[in-house]
């Protein structure tokens, strides 16, 4: 059977501000269920392990079949409550990898050098790496075997500097994905904000918004079949 490992943030706050973020919970689900749907299983990470939080604002765009998984008490147990730890991933375990995005991501998927580690290894192994939304923050530090950015000359996408804007948080961010992508030597692809998107680049299958998980894993799936 075929396995994903979906990562997600620890982190619950815009660095020092008093100001709630986390997990955009669509991002998580949405991706999921497209993968439950053919039978691919998959694992949930965080870089600590453990207790993952939900920004609230991204249930106020949540729908039905997100509130079905919010409900779950299989998906609260292992996605929400009892996360894995990334230092005890086993990479050779997983066919691709999957970060998901709200804006805490921001701050713990960058320089994890055990996500890096996983995600390097699963793309040596012939297998996807793939992100959503702010979760292309997971990418712009992995190397190739010849330890260039891995996403060098590849096209990619993220949540853009005109969504950041548009989101109001644009103070409080550390970076602007966009301009961070493009500096690592991305060839970084947009769509009308927040309108869904997703492109492949052979092993790299990225996002651009909340309302592209759904893309992103069908692209992962015809992949995978």
């Amino acid at each position: 059977m075929k396995k994903v490992l979906v990562v997600l943030t620890n982190v619950s706050t815009y660095g020092d501000h008093a100001d709630a973020t986390g997990l955009w919970l669509g991002e998580a689900t949405e991706f999921v269920d497209e993968l439950n749907k053919v039978g691919i299983d998959v694992d949930y990470v965080s870089p600590e392990g453990g207790y993952v939080p939900i920004d609230p604002r991204s249930l106020k765009y949540a729908d039905e079949n997100i509130f079905e998984y919010y409900k779950s008490s299989d998906f609260i147990d292992r996605a929400l409550t009892h996360s894995m730890a990334a230092k005890d991933i086993k990479p050779d375990e997983y066919d691709a990898i999957y970060y998901t995005g709200g804006h805490g991501v921001m701050w713990d998927f960058p320089n994890n050098p055990y996500l890096q580690r996983t995600s390097e290894r699963i793309y040596q192994n012939g297998g996807y790496v793939t992100s959503v939304c702010h979760g292309i923050a997971g990418l712009f530090y992995l190397q190739d075997e010849n330890q260039q950015p891995l996403i060098a000359g590849k096209q990619i996408t993220g949540f853009t500097t005109t969504e950041e804007y548009l989101s109001g948080k644009v103070r409080e961010v550390p970076f602007m994905n966009e301009k961070i992508a493009q500096e690592k030597g991305a060839d970084f692809k947009k769509a009308r904000a927040y309108k869904p998107y997703a492109v492949q680049d052979g092993q790299l299958i990225t996002g651009q918004n909340p309302f592209s998980p759904r893309q992103v894993a069908r692209l992962l799936i015809n992949n995978l079949k």
